[in-house]
């Protein structure tokens, strides 16, 4: 019997390669930095991008503030034009209405003189000759004292002068007891109990008067006595209230 040839046996040959170990090594650390290097480049790379998107937007910012700033500016400008505006606006809106006022006076003054005049030139029937137009006072600077003014006319027929006197007296209350006060006893212009008078169509009576202390006037009683181929009378009295009023 023939012997049985074992088979052969298996083993690995391992071949000797000089520096693959340091290779392999080298391929690592360059791998490794080279990972490295990419990461700070990503890095870098993201970091600029920051920084340039943190500056433009710096810039917008800036840009916006100095727009802001420059509307605030424009807008405090135009408050000042218009309180400017305004102030002119209403200074030349009293001016106006100042104006208007003195306007109104003078009209109705001429108004006044007008009717004033008709009424001497053309009077109705009932009011010819002789008659007290008005009397009217204004207060002075002064306490209790007051600026006078009696206009007579001579209504209807004007052809010749009439002349008479005329009294003026007020009434009024010093302690609870009525009291009448001749005009030449209040006002330094009037020296006669009548004042004379001799006109053709009007005539004033000015002064001024002071009343006396405690002295509560009420009303002014005016008679007027025409003398000669005119003889007539005239009278009238007035509320001290509404002589005073405006």
């Amino acid at each position: 019997m023939s012997e049985q040839r074992k088979p052969a046996e298996e083993y690995v040959v391992i071949r000797h390669r000089p520096g693959y170990r340091l290779r392999r090594a080298a391929i690592l650390v360059v791998c490794t930095l080279a990972a490295a290097a990419a990461g700070y480049a990503a890095g870098l790379a993201q970091g600029g991008f920051r920084f340039t998107s943190a500056e433009a937007s710096n810039e917008q910012l800036e840009i916006k503030v100095a727009s802001l700033e420059a509307n605030y500016r424009e807008a405090r400008q135009q408050l000042v034009n218009l309180e400017r505006g305004k102030l002119i606006d209403e200074q030349a809106l009293n001016q106006a209405r100042k104006i208007i006022v003195d306007l109104e006076t003078r009209v109705s003054a001429l108004k006044s003189d007008l009717t004033f005049y008709k009424n001497i030139m053309a009077p109705s029937e009932t009011s010819k000759g002789l008659q007290v137009d008005r009397f009217t006072l204004a207060s002075d600077r002064q306490a209790s004292v007051y600026n006078f003014k009696l206009v007579l006319t001579q209504v209807g027929n004007n052809k010749s002068y009439i002349s008479g006197l005329v009294a003026v007296n007020i009434i009024g209350m010093r302690d609870d007891e009525k009291e009448v006060i001749a005009l030449r006893d209040l006002s330094q212009e009037i020296e006669d109990l009548g004042v004379k008078f001799r006109f053709r169509y009007f005539q004033d009576v000015e002064g001024k008067l002071a009343l006396p202390d405690g002295f509560e006037p009420l009303e002014v009683q005016v008679v007027a006595q025409a003398e000669g181929r005119k003889s007539s009378q005239a009278e009238r009295t007035f509320n001290w209230d509404d002589l005073t009023e405006n």
